[in-house]
């Protein structure tokens, strides 16, 4: 056997094992115990993190960022891996940055000339866009991990009506629109609630163990699928400009509908819940739209409109008594 193969069998022999001893080095490979040392001391400068524990019944052990084994990609493998990349591209926060900066470094580097030629112009013919956000997600991994172990974490969570105290077991997160989300058990209320990353303050491990009866995949399914609880038409006329606007926006996008050239038209439902979202959006498209039902939309965009021309007027006098 040849000393690289070995090497290469090695590594994969104690990533495997993660606890051993040079003796089992030695009978595993048939070579002598001095050998054995040797060896993994070569395996250990090539970056294999390998603990000593010092003792009668001392050993090796393999830290828990332990390396993988050396895999070899053909060009298209490698080249999805960037492609992958690229789709985080626009997010601040990611739950790996530092590796996967690592990942592609390392990748980059063993690749042929024209490999990487074609890489370097991924930027200038690919991206997965997304409204880039300026606010940091600081536990997406923290959340991974505990959503992983099913474990209960204690949060500090601002909102509107201040910061909290909350006990929540993770179920995981996803991206949407530039923003992390997490969806949780909230333990006080045992019932999911939807929770956005960059707005955990603190994130606090408990020794507690919560075992949700759903995955991510299923709650977002059923999420998704879920019926108005108190359905209430839409009804929005939009001019062409506002028709593109609301195009570009997800959750309006299947129900924005060409009238002609020049008009368009939302007809749809939405939950009772969510009319101050729906208020906010329409009042920032200005004379783009027009919400003809509910009434209540209607009502609270002028509400807004006032409070705007108010703001402006008492300031516009304030500059005029100067």
């Amino acid at each position: 056997m040849s000393k690289v193969k070995l090497l290469f069998d090695l590594i994969m022999y104690v990533n495997a094992k993660r606890q051993f001893t040079a003796q089992d080095v030695a009978y595993e490979f048939n070579v002598s115990l001095r050998t054995a040392h040797r060896y993994l001391s070569e395996i250990e400068g090539l970056g294999v993190p390998l603990y000593t524990e010092p003792g009668r019944n001392g050993g090796f052990r393999l830290l828990n960022n332990r390396v993988l084994p050396p895999i070899l990609f053909n060009e298209n493998e490698a080249f999805s891996i960037f492609f992958a990349f690229q789709s985080q591209k626009y997010y601040h926060s990611l739950p790996f940055d530092i590796d996967m900066t690592s990942v592609s470094n390392k990748l980059y580097s063993i690749l042929p000339l024209d490999t990487r030629k074609k890489i370097d112009r991924l930027d200038e013919v690919l991206a997965y866009w997304n409204q880039k956000r300026s606010v940091p997600s600081h536990y997406l991994k923290e959340i991974i991990e505990t959503a992983i172990e099913k474990q209960v974490v204690q949060i500090e969570y601002m909102s509107k009506s201040g910061n909290s105290l909350r006990e929540v077991a993770p179920i995981g997160i996803y991206a949407y629109d530039g923003f992390w989300y997490m969806p949780a058990f909230d333990i006080a209320n045992t019932k999911v609630k939807l929770f956005r990353t960059d707005r955990i303050i603190k994130l606090k491990r408990l020794e507690r163990i919560y075992s949700p009866n759903m995955t991510l995949n299923e709650w977002l399914l059923s999420h998704t699928e879920q019926e108005p609880k108190v359905p209430i038409r839409l009804y929005v006329e939009l001019t062409k400009e506002g028709l593109r606007q609301c195009r570009s926006i997800p959750w309006l996008e299947p129900y924005a509908v060409m009238k002609n050239q020049n008009q368009g038209y939302i007809d749809t439902v939405i939950d009772q819940t969510e009319i101050e979202f729906v208020s906010h959006y329409f009042f920032q498209l200005g004379t783009e739209a027009k919400v003809i039902e509910p009434q209540e939309i209607v009502s609270r965009i002028c509400e807004l409109s006032q409070k705007l021309l108010n703001h402006y007027t008492v300031n516009n006098q304030t500059d005029s008594a100067r």
